[in-house]
């Protein structure tokens, strides 16, 4: 957020009478030119990729186990939104950072570093992960769509939903659709407005007591609840999008090829992409933390512990906390599945390019990547198709989590290496601290991936 104007004058404890004449001078320059919101301008302006990585990061299914981890734990396990932010946000900028200097997606730089089977198995796994995902979040938003229109089948407007996302994706320009994407990620807002409905009737010192103060009751149901917390917060499918659309991004800025972007990079634009990731990532667990929140405050004080999806939460608010917060989960649900299923279907779409040489890329035409846009229309059909053969939303969750458990440690190695090798980021390497984070994550994800398998299957 823009710093107050006044801190623009504030040089030292002790300023002498010409100073604040002038200081004052200035700021009233400032507000007569309304350079708060000049400022707020360019801040928005800087946001992009990472922002709608971030907001995709919530999706459906991810409400649904924010939604869970409230109703089952109340505020428990508040302080993951807290614990997960730096983890997710060094490593998302490492996928960007990636993508920036290289002038390449993450697979095509697996694919030129690594093992082809590298890439392959990881390719195999994010496949499977989202497909699940994908048809979970079309079922949540057909069932979110159900509760505000009643008259309308589940089926109908699943059929409408998946239509609506593949003609984004396939017939809107990048320009235009890459600012669809910024502006859907307000979706998310419908859950902190939620907090402050006064029939929700939030109870604010056990939040924040949760955030600040970890908790564990370690038990299997917990275990694999973490697992999946963790394996939707820092998920595979992010690690491709953030990279490629990075470089989506310089090619619409001109730098057509490789070599163009790999000559044009700047510290500047490391700085700007650094903005956008850990505020996207940021603005990711705020949500995170309100939806857990609600839940806790309005689900799991009456003994409603057990949420199987985000449609389900949002009808479990109604007799409770009233139509306001009913509406407003509803909304938010279907708001950000339109952001998260092309996410989903499109890292999908640029690992499986990058690993076979397929043009790809949202700025060429449906004729001009025809391999490309035809992946995203199967992975999003299939998906679709996960809702009419009796998969249970819970299952395609947990099927997810597994498939997120075994390719995460995978990817977030691979990624840890490329980003730290002098050879492939020349001078714009990652820092230590960054790659602190990454090692940490690999660390942890390696855990939750063993724990969620041995649990599944156990």
């Amino acid at each position: 957020m823009p710093k107050d104007v006044v801190e623009k004058i504030v040089e030292s404890p002790a300023v002498v009478l010409d100073k604040t004449i002038e200081a004052t001078k200035e700021v009233g320059e400032f507000v007569h030119a309304g350079e708060p919101v000049k400022k707020a301008k360019e801040y928005w302006d800087l946001l992009g990729p990472g922002l709608t990585t971030g907001a995709a990061d919530d999706d459906c299914s991810g409400i649904a186990t924010y939604s869970q981890q409230g109703a089952k734990y109340g505020f428990q396990l508040n302080w993951l939104a807290l614990f997960t932010f730096p983890l997710m946000a060094g490593v998302q900028e490492m996928c960007a950072r990636i993508g920036l200097v290289t002038g390449r997606g993450l697979g095509s730089n697996i694919k030129r570093y690594f093992p082809r089977w590298v890439l392959i198995a990881a390719t195999l796994l994010l496949l499977g992960a989202n497909l699940f995902n994908i048809g979970a979040d079309l079922g949540a938003m057909a069932a979110s769509a159900k509760l505000l229109l009643p008259n309308h089948s589940f089926t109908s407007l699943a059929i409408i939903f998946t239509i609506i996302t593949l003609a984004l994706q396939i017939f809107v320009s990048y320009r235009v659709y890459s600012k669809y994407l910024k502006y859907l990620s307000f979706a998310l807002l419908a859950y902190i407005f939620t907090a402050f409905i006064p029939a929700v009737a939030m109870d604010w010192h056990a939040a924040f007591k949760g955030l600040v103060i970890p908790s564990l009751s370690l038990d299997k149901d917990q275990i694999i609840l973490i697992c999946g917390i963790l394996g939707t917060t820092i998920s595979p499918y992010l690690f491709f999008w953030q990279a490629s659309q990075e470089v989506e991004d310089r090619i619409e800025q001109g730098d057509s090829s490789v070599k163009l972007r790999q000559q044009n990079i700047t510290s500047e634009q490391i700085g700007h992409m650094k903005t956008d990731v850990w505020s996207g990532m940021f603005y990711s667990n705020l949500v995170m933390f309100f939806i857990v929140s609600v839940c806790a405050t309005v689900l799991h004080k009456v003994g409603i512990t057990n949420i199987g999806s985000a449609a389900d939460a949002a009808n479990a608010l109604r007799p409770i906390a009233g139509d306001n917060a009913y509406l407003l989960f509803a909304a938010g649900v279907i708001g950000i599945g339109l952001l998260a299923i092309p996410v989903l279907a499109g890292s999908i779409s640029y690992a499986l390019s990058e690993a076979f040489n397929w043009k790809e890329g949202l700025n060429f035409k449906l004729k001009q990547a025809s391999a490309f846009y035809g992946v995203i229309i199967i992975a999003t059909v299939l998906g679709l198709g996960f809702n009419f053969i009796g998969l249970d939303p819970i299952k395609a969750l947990i099927y997810s989590a597994v498939a997120n458990g075994l390719a995460a440690p995978l990817l977030l190695i691979v990624i840890v290496l490329l980003s730290s090798n002098k050879k492939v980021m020349g001078q714009y390497t990652s820092g230590a601290f960054s790659k602190i984070l990454g090692w940490l994550c690999v660390a942890l994800m390696t855990i939750a991936g063993i724990a969620t398998i041995y649990s599944f299957f156990g």
